[in-house]
């Protein structure tokens, strides 16, 4: 489809490929799409960053291509590289049939068929509507590859030195994402538009909940919203290295369906915490005086 008419109707239109975004979120993807600007996400992990960009694949309906960025990140793993091989099979027959026109034989080994297209560059050639690319953890990459995605970023472009610049024939949705264990650089920044992505509300929490785990009851996923959010407020956050996310809430709510769990009680969340946490220190903290607290209905805290 069409890039949504408004902000209600990306809302809406995300919904109904089961994800549930504020209003501030899709805002700032709609006017990333009007603007034809990236959108760089911040937020801790699980939040729905990567599961945003999926989703906009499916409401565009256009392809996903994901660069997957890690320490050491090169850039001809994110753009492009040629067949070697093929490339010394070529000349090797060539030399073989005698030519003497090394120069010719040089141009013709650097022709479109060898280029082994990575994720920028397949973005790049797309054909319409285009594609999303996803720049998944940008922060887990180092910084001079940052400086490599600056001509991407700002003008929809690289340049490949045998073929020269190479332009968006559509411009790519594009969605970087950063758990943010680093600060990127503000080139970067500057070059994109930028949300920070919280933790959702329980209402919203209870939506996706209920749409990814259909055979939850709905006391059962409501009281997965409400214990995994006040898990995520204060004091009890305190008590963790990192609180759940939205992925782990799901887990968490499909195991209980596994274990035909009608009502959660404190051994249920003990027997669980590994599906919370991934961290043999969080699964320890979250002990049963705890989960008694957490499981406690909100007007028992007056």
């Amino acid at each position: 489809m069409n890039s949504p008419a408004s902000v209600d109707a990306l809302l809406q239109a995300l919904q109904n490929v089961g994800y549930f975004a504020d209003r501030r979120l899709a805002t700032a993807v709609f006017l990333a799409l009007r603007l034809q600007r990236p959108l760089l996400l911040e937020g801790e992990p699980g939040v729905g960053k990567t599961a945003l960009a999926k989703a906009l694949s499916e409401v565009l309906s256009r392809s996903l291509i994901r660069l997957q960025c890690y320490d050491g990140l090169e850039q001809r793993e994110a753009l492009y590289e040629w067949n070697y091989a093929a490339q010394l099979l070529h000349m090797r027959a060539a030399e073989g049939q005698g030519s003497a026109d090394m120069a010719q034989v040089e141009r013709e080994v650097y022709q479109d068929r060898y280029l082994i297209r990575r994720p920028l560059l397949q973005a790049l050639q797309a054909p319409a509507p285009g594609a999303v690319l996803l720049i998944d953890e940008v922060d887990r990459a180092d910084e001079p590859f940052e400086a490599f995605l600056l001509e991407y970023l700002g003008e929809y472009q690289v340049s490949i030195p045998e073929i020269g610049t190479v332009r968006a024939s559509a411009t790519p949705v594009t969605i970087l994402t950063s758990n943010r264990t680093r600060d990127l650089h503000d080139a970067v920044k500057r070059r994109c538009l930028y949300h920070w992505l919280d933790y959702p509300d329980r209402e919203r929490e209870l939506a996706i909940v209920r749409a990814q785990v259909p055979g939850a009851s709905a006391a059962l996923a409501q009281q997965v919203a409400e214990f995994v959010g006040r898990l995520r407020s204060q004091p009890f956050a305190n008590a963790f290295q990192r609180a759940p996310g939205i992925a782990e809430s799901v887990e968490w709510a499909k195991a209980l369906v596994a274990l035909d769990t009608l009502v959660v009680d404190p051994e249920v969340v003990s027997d669980t915490g590994g599906i919370l946490f991934k961290q043999r220190e969080d699964v320890a903290a979250l002990t049963r005086d705890m989960a008694v607290q957490l499981l406690q209905p909100a007007d028992a805290d007056a």
